[in-house]
């Protein structure tokens, strides 16, 4: 270690324990030689420098000193120039390098720029001058306005001798965008260095203080829009490249090989993502050379047109554990993990089978990709495993896309084997495919008593008919009550079934006018106006339990005989029967749709919906939007008052914000205190921000429960058919996923 870093070392255990005012003469050379971990100590330092960038509206600064530089955290809207030699107060703090963060900037005079230095391509891609003042001399392939800190600037790709340097330009200006593309240019900036979320060096950028900054060489040849039209069969022959990057070697344990694809590497905490096309034999766990040239794919450092050659020395390396928000980190990416979740779906497609899991309220994917050249009948037999099952999962974090400044990224788990799957619990009892079967079941046995009923009858009636007439009586209300009994079995309306049971009450007992009444006071059948000179009989219609249902009447002309009774009694039972099977199925169906707490609609509705809804829209090329959210001091709620107190509360919040939607919005409880709402009908997605502001003023009123006010607030995701996704699983992601953000950004 230099004599200057432990000197600082020194400073910053000193000032921590309040025997040292803040280091004085530390000069940034210093600085610039500390290690992360010594940078951690957050030793207070005082050092002068000159400004080599700053924008007033950020907190970007980089100073410089010499030959040596160092990047410098200060509040936006100061008025410091490139140029000024300042005084810097501050402490070190650990970054991608050690950085400063400084609480007290002095102007002390106006000076010159250090002479920007002349870079390589080796230079800049091994971050040898991070932070220093450069000039880069290449063409500009690409150049657009985009976002950067609340404000439009300038955003460049510049191929220069050795490869590719982005370059981002404080400047507004939209016109230069046009005059810089396929320029050949001279830009002056701050060497800075991009990693990725395993903090490895993906690229270099330079930071360019303003337009001024940049010189044109010699202008494009051809503008844009003057550009021929190339057909698009013909696009490869204006390829061209020249790559002059040199073969390196790297060691490692293989975790994951697809012949003819690719291969992992692992080392330590270090993994490397390997393209090859070698199909030779490799064993998992073990230590391999693989050979080939570095580049960047989606943001993470890989190695191309690699060699692979197997030591057969076998030593494995330990799955790292993750729950299930770890996964989706870059700082994992390419490393053999294990995880836990519960399956929700599995399927085989073209060129890869897929088990989705959930665990912990979100959702990943295990992916088995098929080895190249196979037919469908050489795969192996894809491992089947049932839904609501618990499974350990073992596979290589596999990501699509890295961003260092960003939160979890798209990603999922691929799968060595199917042996990477092991089940660890069942299905519970309770679940879906269960609740199904048990209905199937309720409903056979109520088919079973009923057809039971209806046979024991048939063959009293036979026993006891003593005459053809009698006999064809019987064979017509057999008829009528197997129709009766088929209507009930069926989908038929329960009017029409009750209208029936008084018709067949009036055909048993020779056209007298029948009618039902219903507990609601709803009749069905005929009943009569006048009703003087006729006996009204009455028939009470029972449930199983004994519970009332209704009535049945039957208005004679006679004086009522117990063979009257009967009649009407085996017609009370058919209605009952009626009511009862049409309240079980409509009970079946608001369980399997609806939230027995809150009264909304549950998850099974909820992604049915959504299914049809994709279906709908793709057809006739509409927008729908899906807003996910999550009560924010639920859990606090429940321990503070009790489940009871928990219960109501979600009902009214329920009721809150049924009160903002559209009759066609429907609102589906997810899980505990998480709920979704599906939209048909946007224009746009502010229609969904519009819905969510409406509920947040909603859940902004206050509840009284058990005594006590209590206020409710939510985060929110939102998601909009297609742009957000085309498929459930991505619609709900994405929603999940800004939801997530939203609670994240609010510290919750």
């Amino acid at each position: 270690m230099k004599t200057g870093a432990l000197g600082i070392v020194a400073l910053a255990f000193l000032a921590a324990s309040g025997q040292l005012a803040p280091a004085q003469g530390t000069d940034i050379r210093t600085l610039h030689a500390l290690t992360n971990n010594q940078a951690a100590q957050r030793a207070p330092v005082q050092f002068e420098a000159t400004v080599t960038y700053y924008r007033d509206y950020d907190t970007d600064l980089f100073v410089q000193d010499g030959d040596t530089a160092i990047y410098v955290s200060w509040r936006a809207g100061d008025h410091l120039r490139p140029g000024d030699r300042v005084l810097i107060h501050g402490n070190t703090q650990n970054s991608f390098r050690p950085i400063v963060v400084a609480d007290r900037i002095t102007i002390l005079r106006h000076g010159s720029l250090p002479k920007p230095l002349q870079v390589t391509a080796a230079e800049l891609f091994s971050a040898q001058r991070d932070c220093l003042l450069a000039s880069v001399t290449g063409i500009v392939r690409s150049a657009q306005m985009v976002w950067s800190a609340g404000r439009r600037n300038i955003y460049m790709q510049v191929l220069f001798d050795g490869g590719y340097i982005d370059a981002a330009v404080n400047s507004d200006d939209a016109s230069a965008v046009d005059r810089l593309l396929d320029s050949q240019i001279e830009m002056t900036g701050i060497v800075t260095s991009e990693f990725d979320q395993k903090m490895q060096q993906s690229g270099a950028r330079l930071d360019v203080q303003s337009l001024a900054d940049i010189r044109i060489l010699k202008p494009a040849s051809t503008r844009i829009q003057d550009l021929p039209v190339t057909p698009m069969q013909d696009a490869l022959g204006a390829y061209h490249i020249r790559d002059l990057s040199q073969r390196i070697q790297v060691k490692g344990t293989i975790t994951y090989y697809q012949p003819r694809r690719a291969v992992v590497l692992e080392s330590g905490k270090q993994s490397l993502w390997i393209v090859t096309q070698t199909d030779i034999p490799l064993r998992i766990g073990d230590i391999a050379y693989a050979s080939g040239f570095p580049t960047v794919r989606n943001g993470y450092l890989t190695l191309d047109h690699a060699e692979i050659r197997d030591t057969q020395q076998f030593s494995p390396a330990d799955p790292l554990p993750l729950d299930t928000p770890q996964i989706g980190f870059g700082e994992y990416a390419f490393i053999l993990v294990s995880t836990e979740g519960e399956l929700v779906s599995e399927s085989r497609e073209a060129s890869q089978d897929e088990y989705v899991f959930t665990a912990n309220g979100k959702l990943f994917s295990a992916i088995y990709r098929h080895p190249r050249g196979m037919t469908d009948q050489e795969l192996p037999v894809m491992k089947h495993i049932a839904p609501g099952s618990r499974v350990r999962v073992y596979g290589i974090n596999m990501f699509y896309s890295s961003d260092p400044f960003d939160g979890p990224v798209e990603s999922n788990l691929l799968l060595r084997n199917f042996e990477d799957l092991t089940v660890i619990a069942p299905p519970s009892l309770l679940d879906k495919r269960n609740l199904e079967i048990l209905t199937g079941l309720l409903l056979l046995a109520v088919l079973f008593f009923a057809a039971h009923g209806w046979f024991l009858e048939r063959k009293l009636r036979r026993q006891t008919a003593t005459t053809a007439a009698a006999t064809a009586h019987e064979a017509e209300i057999e008829r009528r009550r197997g129709r009766i009994l088929e209507t009930i079995n069926g989908t038929g309306p329960l009017d029409e079934i009750l209208a029936m049971v008084a018709d067949d009450a009036s055909f048993r007992l020779g056209g007298a006018p029948c009618w039902c009444e219903t507990r609601d006071g709803a009749s069905f059948g005929k009943s009569p106006a006048d009703r003087r000179g006729m006996h009204l009989l009455g028939e009470e219609l029972r449930a199983g339990s004994g519970a009332s249902l209704g009535h049945i009447y039957a208005a004679i002309l006679s004086e009522p005989m117990p063979l009257h009774r009967e009649a009407l009694a085996k017609a009370g039972s058919l209605a009952s029967l009626a009511i009862e099977t049409r309240r079980l199925y409509a009970d079946l169906v608001h369980r399997s749709e609806f939230d027995l707490l809150t009264d909304a609609h549950s998850r099974y509705y909820l992604e049915r919906e959504l299914d049809m809804l994709i279906r709908l829209s793709r057809d006739n090329g509409g927008l729908f939007g899906l807003i996910y959210f999550d009560l924010n001091g639920f859990k606090k709620i429940n321990d503070s008052f009790g489940h009871r107190v928990g219960d109501e509360y979600l009902q009214k919040v329920a009721v809150q914000i049924k009160s903002q939607l559209r009759s066609q919005d429907k609102l589906a409880r997810v899980g505990g205190d998480e709920f979704a709402i599906l939209v048909p009908l946007i224009r746009n997605r502010a229609d969904l921000t519009d819905i969510v502001s409406r509920l947040q003023s909603a859940l902004a009123e206050p509840l009284e429960l058990d005594g006590c006010i209590l206020r409710s607030s939510a985060s929110f995701g939102i998601a909009v058919y297609p742009s957000d996704g085309v498929t459930r699983e991505q619609l709900l992601d994405v929603a999940d996923a800004a939801m997530y953000s939203s609670k994240m950004s609010q510290n919750l």
